[in-house]
């Protein structure tokens, strides 16, 4: 069985291949996503790592406060993501204005 973990507080200029050559030395790894920003598509200093559960284990214990290019990382199990509500964006479709406008500019 797999087991996801968090890494955290990892370098801007890691990648996903240096994570996968880091942790594969505990145990097979089944995945790696490196989270980015979706403007800019630079790391946001932290990924999750699916792999064994052994080797996720010996992962936390070695590498846990651990130094990894130039950073001391966080590796921990990762915790279920948790339910975001609704699908919009929060709108209603009212103005708590009542539409007023002053100039050009709608407020």
């Amino acid at each position: 069985m797999a087991m996801k973990l968090y890494v955290g507080n990892l370098s801007y200029d890691t990648t996903e291949d240096s994570l996968n050559t880091k942790f594969s030395e505990y145990g097979a790894i089944e995945s790696v996503n490196l989270i980015v920003d979706r403007d800019s598509g630079r790391s946001k200093g932290f990924a999750f790592i699916e792999m064994d559960d052994d080797g996720a284990k010996a992962a936390i214990q070695a590498l846990d406060g651990a130094e990894f290019e130039g950073r001391n990382i966080k590796v921990s199990e990762a915790k279920p993501q948790e339910r975001r509500g609704g699908g919009g964006r929060g709108f209603s479709g009212s103005r708590s204005d009542g539409g007023r406008s002053f100039g050009s500019r709608r407020f």
